[in-house]
C-alpha cells in the first residue's frame, strides 16, 4: 500500500499565508497532527519512507514511521516564487497558483506535475507490490500522487486528490504496475 501524507500544520498554514520553500517546521497542533496519525498507523511496517525536503516533511514522517525518510527533492512542494509567505488574500492567482506574471519565480504546473509523477515512474521500476510505503508531502504533492494513481490527473485534479495538514489517504501498489 502507499500511504500519502501531507504535513501537520505550521505556523504559516495557521496564520493564512502560501507556503512553498521558504516553509516552518511544525508548530504544536502539527506535531499533535503526526503523533495522531502515528497512532492511526501504528500496526503498519513501513519497507520505504520519503520526505520532500522540507523540514515539516521530514519531521512527519520520522514521527509517523520512526524512520529517517529518504529525501527526493522531485516530492518538494510547488515553487510560489515571490508569493512565498504572503498572506493568502494578499495574492493574485491565476487559476489555483500565484500569478506567475506578477511574481518571479512561480514554477509551471506541468513541470511541477512532471517532477512528481517522475517520482512515481521510479517507483514502477521497484518490486513493490507487497510493501509499505510511506510518502510525505504537501497539499500540492498529495494531490498530484493521488491523481495520478486514480488516473484522473487533468485540470482542478490536484485540489480534489490533496489532504489537509496531517491527513493522509492511501492507494494500492497495483496502480504503479
Amino acid at each position: 500500500m502507499i500511504y500519502v501524507i501531507r504535513h501537520g500544520q505550521t505556523d504559516f498554514n495557521k496564520e493564512g499565508r502560501m507556503q512553498g520553500r521558504k516553509g516552518l517546521p511544525l508548530n504544536e497542533v502539527g506535531l499533535r497532527q503526526a503523533n495522531v496519525l502515528k497512532e492511526k498507523l501504528k500496526d503498519v511496517e513501513f519497507h520505504y519512507v520519503f520526505s520532500s525536503p522540507q523540514k515539516r516533511a521530514i519531521q512527519t514522517a520520522e514521527i509517523i514511521s520512526g524512520y529517517e525518510p529518504k529525501i527526493d527533492e522531485r516530492l518538494d512542494v510547488f515553487d510560489l516564487g515571490e508569493a512565498d509567505g504572503l498572506k493568502k488574500e494578499q495574492v493574485i492567482f491565476k487559476g489555483a497558483i500565484p500569478d506567475p506574471t506578477k511574481y518571479v519565480g512561480v514554477e509551471g504546473m506541468d513541470q511541477f506535475a512532471g517532477r512528481v509523477i517522475g517520482f512515481l515512474k521510479s517507483l514502477e521500476e521497484e518490486k513493490i507490490d507487497e510493501m509499505n510505503i510511506l510518502i510525505a508531502g504537501h497539499r500540492c504533492t498529495t494531490g498530484v500522487i493521488g491523481a495520478y494513481l486514480e488516473g484522473a490527473l487533468g485540470k482542478d485534479s490536484v485540489l480534489k486528490y490533496s489532504s489537509d495538514n496531517g491527513d493522509y489517504k492511501v492507494y494500492n501498489n497495483r496502480y504503479l504496475s
